[in-house]
């Protein structure tokens, strides 16, 4: 399997509330046209799963049996931000560590902090993601980039986990898709499906 970069985007954690999408691209081109669609959600629903659950200070990489082949990274930087890129489980961990950085320091800089706090939804412009995820589907290519970058921590200690760890004692994935607003009853069904199968999400 090539090197794949699926998502990135920068959210506003929200303090234990509902964390808040503030920026993010994707790229699915490399699923099947007919599962798209629930991938997209899926996605969704994990990676706000994770931007919610990661802690303070924290670089973590998660798991999910749902796309077996992908890890979810996320960096919350404790400043207000949290980094999160999806990538197959080939691409270089220090890549990411370095893309999560740089994703988070650069929104920092473009927008002031009392306009992150309040953001809505996907409202602040962060136009070079959409360059971001096309440059750093080649991960040699992103090296030579963050080369440049000397502030480069290459040392913060990476937690990994399960998505299922993330959730609350008692909470399990079954019902947080099942009581999910941001699932269609396709994906849904993909979901069940697919559990039964034990194959879901299988790039195509």
């Amino acid at each position: 399997m090539s090197m794949k970069c699926l998502y990135m985007g920068v959210w506003r954690p929200n303090d234990g509330g509902e964390p808040v999408e503030l920026a993010h691209q994707r790229e699915l081109s490399s699923f099947n046209r007919f599962t798209r669609g629930s991938i997209q959600e899926f996605l969704n629903l994990f990676v706000a799963t994770a931007a919610k659950k990661t802690p303070p200070g924290k670089r973590v990489a998660i798991e999910e049996d749902k796309i077996p082949d992908y890890l979810i990274h996320t960096y919350n930087n404790s400043r207000g931000l949290c980094g999160v890129v999806v990538t197959n489980k080939e691409y270089p961990d220090f890549v990411v560590t370095g893309v999560l950085k740089k994703l988070t320091d650069e929104f920092s800089t473009k927008h002031a902090a009392s306009a992150i706090s309040s953001a809505t939804a996907n409202s602040l412009p962060y136009p070079e993601l959409k360059d971001y995820i096309t440059q750093y589907q080649n991960p040699q290519e992103a090296d030579k980039i963050l080369k440049i970058q000397h502030e480069l921590d290459t040392t913060k200690q990476v937690l990994h986990q399960t998505m299922e760890s993330m959730l609350e004692r008692g909470e399990k994935m079954d019902q947080l898709v099942a009581k999910s607003n941001d699932l269609s009853a396709s994906s849904k069904m993909f979901y069940t499906q697919a559990k039964k199968q034990n194959s879901c999400c299988s790039v195509m």
